[in-house]
């Protein structure tokens, strides 16, 4: 993101580690108890905000590559648990699926240790609205 973290990943932690080859941002965030849910495990919530941050970031990079600076509403977001989270650093990278005039559609990913090995993933869309549009609305 060219603007950096929101307050809300500043204050949970989150960092940016790298843009990948493909321009998408990968984000971390380390484990601690105030993000705990149960004994030794991620509560969903923080998960489920990395993720977000994560597909946010992957849309703002793009939006920003192509000189587009809309305002970003969640139309919805799905997560899906698909395994514990340890008490280690996790990360999340956003996927753009479609990406229209006025919608965009991602995909994201947390892991641990292996990419390969999700311990969660979302769906988000997301309506975007040119700065014109929005002082009508």
């Amino acid at each position: 993101m060219s603007a950096g973290l929101t307050p809300y990943a500043e204050a949970l932690g989150m960092r940016i580690v790298e843009g990948g080859e493909d321009g998408a941002t990968l984000l971390a965030l380390d484990f601690g108890h105030e993000l705990e849910g149960r004994p030794g495990a991620w509560h969903g919530g923080a998960i489920a905000g990395l993720l977000e941050t994560a597909g946010y970031a992957a849309l703002r990079s793009e939006l920003v590559r192509q000189g587009r600076d809309p305002l970003l509403k969640p139309i919805n977001i799905t997560v899906q648990y698909l395994s514990t989270g340890r008490p280690r650093e996790s990360f999340a990278r956003g996927r753009i699926v479609r990406l229209g005039r006025r919608n965009a559609n991602l995909e994201v990913e947390a892991w641990q240790d292996d990419p390969a090995k999700p311990i969660a993933s979302a769906v988000m869309n997301i309506l975007m609205v040119e700065e014109e549009a929005s002082k009508v609305l």
